[in-house]
């Protein structure tokens, strides 16, 4: 049985939108977090939005430039969208029930399915219990606007603290798992 991890870039002001706001924070020390995540997986699972960027990005980026840039493009990816028709990226649109669908792929044995963004499928994961973890990378800078991880009216979940760790650019990462 896979897990499902979700890694959301996010600031103390709860924005996890646009995550251009890292980029004075990141170093070896994050490189080496996000490449931990991402070798420990077998799948991306993608919002619609995320993977329009990073299909973008992620596709010239050079191994020498960027580690894990293979890893990355050659990881099959899942993405939950009900307007994507040409997937490229090695990817696979989820169709019909991305719960249902999610499920399925997390019986499956391997790695964990990585979600790196996609605040809505996130929450949408988490509304039907499919989250196993949940990496918030917390920055210390205040964005003041943009869209929030929790938005008002999200149903009440509770979680535990499994761990953290700190980076040298003021970072964290707070490790949540369910409670129940």
């Amino acid at each position: 049985m896979s897990k499902v991890v979700a890694v959301m870039y996010i600031s103390m002001d709860g924005v996890v939108e646009a995550p251009a706001w890292t980029a004075p924070f990141w170093n070896d020390e994050h490189a080496k977090f996000q490449s931990g995540q991402l070798f420990a997986s077998r799948a991306l699972l993608l919002g619609r939005k995320t993977y329009d960027g990073m299909s973008v990005a992620w596709p010239k980026a050079e191994a020498e430039d960027e580690p894990g840039a293979e890893q990355m493009n050659s990881i099959p990816k899942y993405v939950a969208s009900t307007t994507l028709q040409d997937p490229q990226w090695n990817a696979t649109v989820i169709k019909g029930d991305v719960a249902e669908e999610v499920a399925r792929l997390k019986a499956e044995e391997g790695g964990d399915l990585l979600i790196y963004g996609s605040p809505d499928l996130v929450n949408y994961l988490i509304k039907h219990t499919l989250i196993d973890e949940l990496k918030l990378f917390l920055h210390p800078v205040v964005v003041g606007t943009g869209k929030r991880l929790f938005p008002d009216g999200v149903d009440t979940s509770t979680w535990k603290l499994a761990g953290t760790a700190a980076f040298s650019s003021g970072a964290i990462v707070l490790d949540y798992r369910p409670a129940a």
